[in-house]
């Protein structure tokens, strides 16, 4: 793998990424619907919206992996889900195909999983019980890898990203966090790993109190190097309100605009 797409490049992980990956490969391609800044020997910018597919397999062109981050970030509109992270992912995916691109690191998320409750272990098999809108179209996006890994040889990473950020900010972060070189580690380690079909990792750092577990991290050499419990005198007591945001993985996008009955969630 040395010639690598980096979707969404100029968002928050995007630029994590190119820091920590810059100089591991001969060429990094960067694209997004922003221009980023300082595009730097080795880098090569495209300005492109993965909604056009046409400009999704222009941006794919001669590329060896896809990193694919491009889309909305957390919880929002349907108007806004829909395009960007339901069509813009079917796009990539579909470039790569057309392009002959042997690998995609999807972006997926821990809002995957949001509903179960909090205190159950959650591995790679665990039914999936998206918390979102944004949880959906991450489910959205693994079925996507799964049926282009089976149906087109690509081989395909989902990560189940945590939560992703220089530190913790609350209680509930202590078992969800992922830093950013743990993060640079695991995407480069999806990058690198000898040949695999379909996997799907949990994007968290060695938290002493992580709940989520998968058999594939080892086996591709993710080993994270930091721990939310060094944080965790100032935000044990940084905590939601009771109720859906305390009681499920997912956190607040469980709380959001919630309306059934929690005792009914298993």
């Amino acid at each position: 793998m040395k010639r690598i797409l980096i979707t969404g490049a100029a968002g928050e992980i995007g630029t994590v990424l190119r820091s920590g990956l810059s100089g591991r490969y001969p060429l990094l391609r960067l694209a997004d619907i922003r221009p980023c800044p300082n595009v730097g020997v080795g880098e090569e910018e495209v300005i492109t919206d993965v909604t056009d597919l046409g400009a999704s397999i222009a941006a794919a062109k001669d590329i060896d992996c896809i990193v694919h981050l491009a889309g909305v970030p957390r919880e929002g509109p349907w108007d806004q889900i829909l395009p960007r992270n339901i069509a813009g992912t079917y796009n990539v995916f579909e470039a790569a195909r057309c392009n002959g691109v042997k690998r995609i690191v999807f972006a997926s998320s821990n809002h995957v999983i949001g509903f179960h409750r909090v205190g159950k272990a959650v591995d790679e098999n665990e039914l999936v019980r998206p918390d979102s809108r944004y949880g959906v179209s991450k489910v959205f996006g693994e079925a996507v890898g799964r049926l282009y890994a089976d149906k087109h040889g690509l081989s395909v990473a989902c990560l189940r990203i945590g939560s992703f950020r220089a530190r913790p900010q609350n209680a509930r972060e202590l078992r969800t966090w992922i830093s950013h070189r743990d993060t640079v580690q695991l995407v480069q380690r999806c990058i690198d790993a000898p040949a695999f079909h379909f996997i799907v990792v949990y994007g968290v750092s060695a938290n002493t109190r992580n709940q989520w577990h998968d058999q594939t991290a080892r086996l591709i050499g993710y080993r994270p190097e930091d721990n939310a419990e060094v944080f965790a005198a100032e935000l044990e007591r940084k905590t939601y309100p009771a109720g859906p945001a305390t009681d499920f993985h997912g956190g607040d996008p469980c709380a959001q605009e919630f309306t059934g009955d929690a005792s009914r969630i298993e």
